[in-house]
């Protein structure tokens, strides 16, 4: 194996808080990994915005240093705020991201029609997580609370909690004994959402 150069391992340890950043955000949300040059531009943005925190940071632990000293800031304490910030901006991204809070500020006003979910699968199923139908391949329906849902529409799994077959007539069979169901995607030709006002 050969050995990496100096300028590579200095790049590497430079990119170091954004890949960190980057791992928490994609381990925080169903967002799919991008390829590897897109993930090397996006942890040059992550480092971007951990080295414009770090210098907020170390000034607010030198503050807090002049009352309550802990250690001088030399490059090891500078190496732990770096880890922290990354943690912190990519847990933060992530919940922004899963809440769709930036996005659907910026919808309403109006600059984009855009959601923060990877998909509009995804989007749809996390933010309406009520009573679902879900019509299967074989022409039966299967009713139910998902509780676990798939990131995308090709593959995964539903876990449908307080399952019941539904009936031509409408009529509810609630599977006793059955703490859920747990179904194919691939099994799925559609769902129904149930007006939660109407049930």
């Amino acid at each position: 194996m050969p050995e990496l150069s100096k300028e590579t391992t200095a790049l590497l340890q430079y990119l170091l808080p954004g890949l960190l950043a980057a791992w928490v955000f994609y381990g925080l949300t169903s967002h799919v990994k991008p390829s590897q040059f897109e993930r090397v531009i996006q942890a040059l943005i992550f480092t971007f915005l951990v080295q414009a925190v770090l210098p907020i940071a170390r000034w607010s632990l030198e503050l807090i240093g002049t009352r309550i000293p802990i250690r001088p800031w030399d490059s090891g304490a500078e190496t732990i705020a770096l880890a922290f910030i990354a943690v912190f901006v990519g847990t933060s991204l992530a919940y922004l991201t899963n809440k769709d809070s930036f996005h659907r500020w910026i919808r309403a006003k109006g600059f984009t029609t855009r959601a923060s979910h990877p998909s509009e699968w995804h989007g749809v199923l996390s933010e309406r997580q009520g009573h679902v139908v879900l019509h299967l391949a074989d022409e039966r329906r299967l009713s139910g609370y998902p509780q676990v849902w798939p990131s995308e529409p090709e593959k995964g799994h539903f876990f449908i909690v307080q399952p019941g077959w539904l009936s031509e007539s409408g009529e509810h069979q609630l599977l006793s004994g059955i703490e859920g169901l747990l179904i194919n995607t691939k099994d799925v030709k559609w769902v129904e959402f149930i007006d939660q006002s109407k049930e």
